[in-house]
């Protein structure tokens, strides 16, 4: 079940469940995976930054990785992103070694200049070993490191362990375009190309050449449908039906608060045990959590798969 460049569908962003108190939720953690099973994604990927990774310890995110991996019926992408190499090397060794598909990897925030990039990557590469699948993180948005495409383009040459890109530049439709330019030119190898951003752009982004998504918006079931009827043409009912969810996926776009939002749907829909956070976390006002439950009942008015 090694991750290559075909990956397709939908891998959902999983959150790490936690109780109130702040410890990880195991029942929920089976709970989750279920969920997703249910909503027919193509794959999971875990302790990401909505998995709140920097907040787990070391033994915590083994843990976490090897009950999902044990549990879940698709592939497993785990984030491997550390400070240091020591860690990520650990950690991705240790979860390749239970069975995940791969690893994702985010570029550190200091990072400024593309050798400084291109170097990062190798170094990191080398230290979760070569044959392990790798997906490359371009989230210019929060990691503050801007990837262009031809930067994108020699990691990927580079480095033949890298599979995937998880796109989540904003607004990045012309990088998907001109990544698929350099494979018809061939000057790129092929590419699994999923993207990010909460689905904020999936509909467009399907249409410029992405494989699916690769993110933790709430509904995964409508990532799904809507990246099946892309792929099959129907492009008036993948737009409509992305439509309906579109003022959702904008609330969570809110910075500070888009974890919050959709570990609030999440509970709603019966994905997770609790809406908690581990700290430090945003909570949500008792006016932001009726301003979702409006969304929510806006979105079942359109999309008979939403259910609570």
């Amino acid at each position: 079940m090694h991750l290559d460049h075909t990956a397709s569908g939908v891998y959902a962003i999983a959150p790490t469940p936690f109780t109130p108190d702040g410890t990880v939720d195991e029942k929920s953690i089976d709970r989750m995976v279920d969920f997703y099973h249910a909503s027919g994604v193509t794959g999971l990927t875990i302790l990401g930054i909505m998995g709140e990774a920097p907040k787990l310890e070391a033994e915590e995110s083994r843990a976490i990785a090897r009950q999902v991996i044990r549990k879940a019926k698709v592939p497993v992408i785990v984030g491997v992103s550390a400070p240091g190499f020591a860690a990520m090397r650990a950690l991705a060794r240790g979860v390749m070694d239970d069975g995940a598909a791969g690893v994702m990897i985010a570029p550190v925030p200091s990072l400024r200049t593309d050798e400084q990039i291109l170097s990062y990557y190798a170094q990191a590469i080398e230290a979760v070993g070569t044959d392990t699948p790798v997906v490359v993180q371009d989230y210019p948005l929060t990691l503050s490191v801007v990837m262009t495409p031809k930067v994108i383009r020699q990691i990927v040459m580079d480095n033949p362990s890298c599979v995937m890109l998880k796109h989540e530049d904003w607004p990045g439709l012309e990088k998907i375009s001109t990544l698929r330019g350099f494979q018809k030119d061939g000057s790129l190898r092929p590419l699994s190309i999923l993207t990010g951003n909460g689905g904020l752009f999936l509909d467009f982004e399907m249409e410029r050449g992405a494989d699916g998504a690769m993110t933790g918006y709430a509904f995964p079931d409508m990532l799904v449908d809507v990246v099946n009827l892309a792929k099959a043409g129907k492009r008036d009912a993948a737009h409509d039906l992305f439509d309906a969810h579109l003022p959702l996926v904008r609330y969570e776009q809110q910075q500070g608060v888009g974890l919050a939002v959709r570990k609030y749907v999440l509970q709603k829909r019966g994905a997770i045990a609790h809406d908690a956070q581990r700290k430090p976390g945003a909570a949500l006002s008792a006016v932001a959590r009726l301003e979702i439950d409006y969304l929510l009942s806006r979105v079942a008015r359109h999309d008979a798969r939403a259910g609570f």
